[in-house]
């Protein structure tokens, strides 16, 4: 029934490419949305490309911002001595509600994978490499998931670190295995930041 109306099949269609959205959870979305006024829809249209539009990747840390650099790299009162590299933009976030990291950020963008195709050049590890080469950072704490990929993608950059002579640490594992940093709370991240441990 509903397949024979395409407007509404087309926004059912485009919802459920979000992650986590089923078709059914689409739908009710789409329902929801057809009972809104028009201004609120074009006010959600509105947000959905405004993001696009404004919002892109810090060129420093790769964090997504709206200014170049972003108002991390660009604050003076942060630690440059210490680098926190995370997977996503949400992960940062998840740290930086914590409170218990005070230095720089590399965002890498995703975790290596080789059954899913995603090797370092797929990441933004040769720009982390990069950032290192100066000697001002002393050390590197990994904040991946504690996830199969999260962690090779730790080991593998501890591999390529540990020889420019800086310190490598790892979050300490009060945050759960399997678990991604953005779901969990702030309490926890600060006690896995706290507890680091070297590399």
């Amino acid at each position: 029934m509903l397949n024979s109306i395409p407007s509404f099949s087309r926004l059912v269609s485009e919802l459920a490419k979000f992650p986590g959205i089923g078709p059914k959870t689409a739908a009710r979305l789409a329902f929801f949305l057809l009972k809104q006024p028009k201004s609120e829809a074009e006010a959600l249209a509105g947000a959905i490309l405004d993001l696009k539009e404004r919002i892109g990747f810090c060129s420093i840390c790769f964090n997504i911002t709206e200014a170049d650099p972003c108002r991390l790299c660009s604050n003076p009162d942060r630690e440059n001595r210490m680098l926190c590299i995370v997977e996503d933009p949400q992960d940062l976030i998840s740290i930086e509600r914590s409170h218990s990291f005070r230095g720089r950020y590399h965002v890498l963008h995703g975790a290596l994978s080789p059954l899913d195709g995603i090797g370092p050049e797929d990441l933004k590890i040769s720009e982390l490499m990069t950032r290192l080469e100066g000697g001002q950072v002393k050390e590197v704490l990994v904040a991946t998931n504690f996830s199969v990929e999260g962690e090779a993608t730790a080991l593998y950059l501890a591999r390529l670190i540990k020889p420019l002579g800086i310190r490598v640490t790892r979050l300490a594992y009060g945050i759960p295995m399997g678990s991604d940093l953005e779901f969990v709370d702030e309490a926890t991240v600060n006690r896995a930041v706290e507890g680091r441990r070297d590399f």
